[in-house]
């Protein structure tokens, strides 16, 4: 699986955000986003940069947690 895949996967779960809400917001094709999930595909930085801001608007602490784990950071490290 992609990092990002695994890190969006993990936040969602843990969040209990559904890939229907955040596709929703970003404009973004539920395929491309399942794909991403499933590791087929890995967002473009842009893309990254999207999907943060969109957990934001939905929950600023996913947002972190989703940075952190996609950058590897410790939970207390500052991005």
């Amino acid at each position: 699986m992609s990092k990002a895949g695994s890190a969006l996967k993990q936040v969602l779960e843990s969040y209990s955000i559904t890939q229907y809400q955040l596709s929703a917001i970003m404009g973004v094709n539920r395929s491309n986003f399942s794909r991403w999930l499933r590791g087929e595909r890995d967002p473009l930085a842009e893309v990254v940069v999207e999907i943060y801001k969109a957990l934001k608007s939905l929950n600023p602490k996913a947002a972190s947690e989703f940075i952190h784990l996609y950058l590897g950071l410790a939970p207390d490290e500052e991005v």
